[in-house]
């Protein structure tokens, strides 16, 4: 049903219509979905003034109660499941396929985190002195304010959401320009699943007014929290806002994953488990695999086999066509980006294997591109591509291929298949990233903890340690006894 389906800001439990709106596009098509309200600073103050009202309700609200809100919540996503999906493919283009599993996974951190809410355990310490007790609480952050992408525009929300609510925090969040729908629904679904006005509160923005509700969100002293998931540069700009009232961060930021071939591969396992890593989303994730490495002795037949594989499983079209795996990318940059990254490598001589081209139809379409003979010299090696692009870099040694992957600045999900216990021991250890998949393309899981290591950021998401963003540790000290 198009009920959620809004187009105003969602502030302490009320729908907000701005005198300004900015559209909202099909990527596939260029056509315009409908246009959103794009709130200013002056919104954004608003609804941080809203979560910081409502926040002393909710932290006081017991926590079988918002385990119970949080649990209600996550059933109507469940059941508007058809929906909310029809949203993302409209909004972000992904496959129908494809959306309906992220709202499966964005529903699940709603329903393990209503399950969490009720195990945030405190201490009893032994004290030093016989008249004195030592206690420790748990109490929630306050205010967090929550910046998402548009890559995951369901899951990235409810990850920060389901952990901060449980914790007994209140939100406001700010959803990517490019996204802001599957938002918006969920708020219209959080207000009937009754979690309180004011808990759940949503600023969309255009990009011209990114910057002005970013910084309020950052700066504005009722916020306590601020939890990012985007590119490293914007993350570096929001650390140093937030460094002016020492607010508490949780940062997901680029990554630049490697994927690691070893000759005790088992060769058509990392086929296909490349072929998930790279390929999931039209290469527009966090985790997608940047980089392959593949040692000499199985390299040729692991190119040859991807190619296939490539050529054979993957179909571009239009995200709501029942056979179509790559969907369009977001928008016209990214896809000038591959171009840019294609061109700059076969420059310095790399072969296109498979693809290398905008697809015949159009738009934002690309094809699903194989590159070999890469090397780290360029351009596609060195940065993350958020492409359906795939370049091979041939090795030699084990410890070759440690030190490449382990040359980024960035840390966040790497792979690697072998059949070697000893050589899966080394690797995973030496590994420079918070998430390792060993013979394994696809990690992501509510039960697990999500983040990285060096620039790909602070803090993790999901599993047991996600709620402890949102959670200030209390010392309480009994004396006089």
């Amino acid at each position: 049903s198009a009920a959620l389906v809004r187009r105003g800001g969602l502030v302490g439990g009320r729908w907000v219509e701005t005198a300004a709106a900015f559209p909202v596009q099909d990527p596939a098509s260029g056509e315009e979905l409908g246009r959103v309200s794009d709130c200013g600073a002056a919104e954004a103050r608003a609804a941080v003034r809203a979560a910081h009202e409502a926040g002393a309700a909710w932290s006081r609200v017991p926590a079988k109660e918002r385990s119970a809100r949080l649990r209600r919540w996550y059933e109507l996503m469940m059941e508007n499941k058809q929906e909310l999906a029809r949203i993302i493919t409209a909004e972000n283009g992904k496959p129908l396929k494809e959306a309906q599993g992220e709202i499966v996974y964005s529903a699940s951190f709603l329903e393990w985190f209503a399950e969490e809410a009720r195990r945030i355990y405190g201490d009893v310490i032994p004290a030093s002195a016989k008249d004195r007790r030592v206690l420790v609480l748990k109490q929630p952050v306050g205010v967090a304010a929550i910046i998402t992408p548009w890559n995951f525009p369901s899951a990235m929300i409810t990850r920060k959401v389901g952990a901060a609510l449980a914790a007994g925090c209140t939100v406001v969040v700010k959803p990517a320009e490019d996204t802001p729908l599957s938002a918006l629904a969920l708020g219209e679904l959080a207000n009937q699943a009754g979690i309180p006005a004011g808990v759940y509160n949503v600023v969309p923005c255009s990009r011209q007014q990114t910057a002005a509700v970013g910084e309020v969100l950052c700066t504005d002293p009722l916020v306590s929290k601020i939890s990012f998931t985007g590119s490293t540069a914007t993350g570096k700009i929001l650390l140093k806002h937030a460094a002016g009232t020492v607010k508490r961060v949780s940062m997901e930021l680029g990554g630049h994953a490697p994927f690691i071939v070893f000759d005790s591969a088992d060769v058509n396992q990392a086929v296909a488990g490349a072929l998930a890593s790279k390929y999931r989303n039209s290469g527009q994730t966090c985790v997608c695999t940047n980089r392959f490495l593949v040692q000499k002795g199985i390299h040729d037949e692991f190119v040859e086999k991807f190619a296939k594989a490539i050529e054979k499983e993957l179909h571009v079209g239009n995200g709501f066509d029942a056979k179509t795996t790559q969907g369009p990318l977001i928008n016209e940059k990214a896809v000038e980006k591959i171009e840019k990254h294609i061109k700059d490598a076969v420059s310095q001589g790399a072969s296109v294997v498979t693809g290398g081209k905008r697809h015949s139809l159009g738009k934002n379409f690309f094809e699903p591109t194989l590159l070999s003979n890469v090397t780290t010299k360029m351009l596609c090696t060195q940065e993350e591509t958020f492409g359906p692009l795939a370049p091979v870099i041939r090795f030699e040694t084990e410890a070759e291929a440690v030190a490449i992957a382990n040359a980024a600045n960035v840390g966040l999900a790497g792979y690697f298949y072998s059949q070697d216990p000893a050589q899966i021991w080394r690797v995973a250890e030496q590994l420079e990233v918070g998430m390792v998949g060993v013979n394994e393309g696809i990690i992501s899981s509510v039960e697990c903890p999500f983040g990285g290591v060096k620039e790909s950021g602070l803090g993790r998401e999901g599993s047991k340690y996600g709620i402890d963003e949102y959670l200030e540790i209390k010392y309480v000290c009994f004396g006089g006894l």
